[in-house]
């Protein structure tokens, strides 16, 4: 099966950016570097959490939007919590669990039990959920299984 990779241009930085990503991401790692002009890397290919990407020293032509972004599904809050305040630092926060990071990209961190929150069978508490959601910056599980449970 054909393999995919996000391939990410940054603006001379992909230095700094690989080295940020591999600090949030404990299971990360640098498989490979292309030289370019003046000793500095022409692309980066590394490994976060199993998930493969390539980083362009690309120059200042192109920026990041959050026509783009990567999900991180969390297992709970304290994982919520850890994701949002490395990637936040330094970027900008968001809506819904939206963030932009210090380089511009975009990463949504996500609860798991969210996700089972808006996709079960509770119609109601789905949409309880979601407008809960709505009102939040970074996600709040407490407050999202309180809505989806009509408290």
């Amino acid at each position: 099966m054909s393999k995919i990779t996000p391939f990410l241009w940054f603006d001379n930085n992909a230095q700094e950016a690989v080295a940020f990503y591999r600090t949030v991401f404990k299971q990360s790692e640098v498989r490979s570097t292309l030289p370019g002009p003046g000793g500095v890397p022409m692309t980066i290919a590394f490994t976060l959490n199993g998930q493969d990407f390539v980083a362009l020293n690309g120059g200042p032509h192109f920026k990041f939007t959050e026509a783009v972004s990567f999900v991180v599904e969390c297992k709970d809050q304290t994982e919520v919590d850890y994701y949002w305040d490395k990637l936040v630092d330094g970027g900008k926060p968001s809506q819904c669990g939206w963030l932009k990071d210090k380089f511009g990209l975009s990463w949504q961190i996500v609860p798991a039990d969210f996700i089972k929150m808006v996709t079960g069978p509770d119609k109601e508490g789905s949409k309880r959920a979601m407008a809960a959601l709505m009102k939040m910056a970074k996600i709040d599980l407490g407050v999202l299984k309180k809505a989806y449970d009509g408290e």
